[in-house]
């Protein structure tokens, strides 16, 4: 309002006359109030992004929190957190390395607004997948990261332990790949047995999530096949099922250009399916049954254990 007042109310200084064009108009420049311009039109552009900004506070992951955020909203009741579990592995041509990864950040924060109280640790991102030398299995493609099965229940146990001390009392492992969830087991009936010993612990425990990722191998699947599909082509990696919850998750990591066009790729090139007509429509079936299921069954271990 002021700039607008003081830009109207401007009046150009004295011209010596000319008697080859008529006088132009005063550029901004040219007078006093150029510098007064130029300092509101600053303050403008340096005060947007501050407008925009949201309040990080309010945020369920963890690693968007302060220090002194986090132990406000635990004190506050906030005393159950997800550990997402992903991974770095092969899914053929045309799905992106990080897959696992991407859909367990994603599908875990979710599932902590909708529990409320709830915060979302960083995803763990090195898992086993196999042997390294000789490469077997998915260490036979380029990207895939392995680790061995110890050092993956040691990541586990040193994290779930860490957010414990913090004040934690409820900790969930979620785990979006098959090929580790007997670890996951393994990891939490260590905790609750050293927990059950501590001097912490009559409150404390840990807990390996299974349904999280069994529903996407059985009713998921059924939901599927009562559409048409094969299993076949559902497939059991990269195929319709993986392809489709990727396109309702985070859409970018699919080529589906290249799969529309491409060679379909089989065993060889480490895909077990036919991902071609896989929608994100499809996969949103998938991600509520992952959501609502896994919602349920938190709310059920909590409520068993309170």
């Amino acid at each position: 309002m002021t700039l607008q007042f003081l830009l109207l109310n401007a009046r150009p200084g004295p011209r010596a006359p000319s008697t080859l064009s008529p006088p132009s108009p005063p550029s901004i420049s040219s007078t006093p109030l150029a510098p007064l311009f130029a300092l509101a039109l600053s303050c403008l552009v340096v005060a947007a992004p501050a407008m925009a900004a949201a309040p990080a506070g309010n945020s369920v992951m963890l690693e968007e929190l302060t220090s002194t955020e986090l132990r406000s909203r635990i004190e506050h009741g906030a005393t159950t957190v997800l550990i997402p579990i992903g991974g770095v592995e092969q899914s053929g041509p045309y799905i992106a390395l990080g897959k696992h990864n991407v859909r367990a950040g994603l599908l875990a924060r979710q599932i902590a607004q909708a529990l409320g109280n709830t915060i979302v640790a960083p995803v763990v991102s090195y898992v086993p997948e196999g042997a390294i030398s000789p490469p077997a299995g998915h260490m036979r493609h380029a990207g895939t990261i392995s680790i061995p099965p110890a050092a993956f229940e040691a990541v586990l146990e040193g994290a779930a332990a860490s957010l414990r001390q913090h004040g934690f009392r409820d900790i969930i492992f979620l785990g979006d790949h098959g090929g580790y969830q007997k670890n996951e087991q393994n990891v939490a009936s260590k905790l609750n047995r050293a927990w059950g010993k501590g001097a912490i612990a009559k409150d404390a425990r840990a807990y390996a999530l299974l349904d999280y990722y069994d529903i996407t191998q059985s009713a998921y699947v059924a939901e599927l096949q009562k559409r048409g599909y094969s299993n076949t082509e559902i497939g059991l990696h990269a195929g319709l099922a993986d392809a489709a919850l990727m396109l309702a998750t985070d859409p970018s990591l699919v080529r589906s250009e290249a799969m529309a066009h491409g060679a379909k790729p089989g065993v060889p090139d480490g895909v077990r399916g036919d991902a071609t007509r896989a929608s994100k429509e499809l996969g949103q079936i998938g991600v509520k049954l992952q959501l609502d299921t896994s919602v349920a069954a938190i709310k059920q271990l909590l409520q068993r254990h309170q």
